[in-house]
């Protein structure tokens, strides 16, 4: 790490802003704070953090409203440090666009890892080889990073469009759960395979795909995904 790495907390709860400006500047990260969703929102659009750190509960806006606002101009990584630990607002957040979900209290190693994968995951795209896929009406083009449907741009997450890239790479075959979400998540747990779910539920939404008669992405019971080729 280098203090080049931005990270934006956004958070109101004074405990929890000390605890990340020790956390985060100990691992040589630079740390902009935010005490309200406003505020963070202007922190996000003139700073250009590398991860921002979100709270659900803010006492102007809700966090579910910023990760929309967020995700309507950047697809900068955003992990949610919230108290709230019930699944309906885990894939609430997730299907906003949010990348990863940490439940209060968290520790301060699992924090510092999670923020490396979503650092890295935002640099991968840049060394991978480009590749276009072209089934159907659905065009992937990783070298623009631009998916069409029939004609139209798909707003993907960058979670989605990970997900997407992947099963387009290896269009034909059948990748299990433990890979998606070791290529995806760089997690190998079944537990997270939560977040698989839903992210693959979502992203067939967005191209149109029903799960039972599938144009593009089939589910092999048990087993795991494939695009077809």
């Amino acid at each position: 790490m280098t203090d080049s790495i931005r990270i934006l907390s956004i958070e109101d709860e004074a405990d929890i802003r000390k605890f990340l400006r020790a956390t985060l500047g100990a691992n040589d990260m630079t740390v902009l704070e935010a005490e309200t969703g406003r505020e963070g929102l202007r922190l996000a659009t003139s700073q250009t953090p590398d991860v921002i750190l979100l709270d659900l509960g803010l006492p102007d806006m809700d966090g579910m409203e910023i990760i929309r606002h967020l995700r309507e101009w950047t697809t900068t990584p955003i992990i949610v440090l919230s108290a709230r630990g019930q699944e309906r607002d885990k894939i609430e957040a997730l299907e906003l666009g949010a990348d990863d979900y940490l439940t209060k209290p968290f520790a301060a190693g699992e924090l510092i890892a999670r923020i490396k994968v979503a650092l890295r995951h935002a640099s991968r795209p840049k060394g991978d080889a480009p590749f276009v896929y072209d089934y159907d009406g659905l065009t992937i083009d990783s070298a623009a990073r631009r998916v069409r449907l029939d004609g139209e741009d798909v707003r993907l997450t960058p979670i989605e469009y990970r997900l997407l890239t992947v099963l387009a790479r290896n269009s034909g075959k059948v990748l299990t759960y433990a890979s998606l979400l070791k290529q995806v998540w760089d997690r190998h747990s079944p537990d997270n395979q939560t977040y698989l779910r839903i992210h693959t539920q979502h992203l067939r939404e967005k191209l149109k795909d029903d799960a039972l008669n599938p144009r593009f992405i089939v589910t092999e019971p048990g087993i795991g995904y494939r695009l077809n080729p």
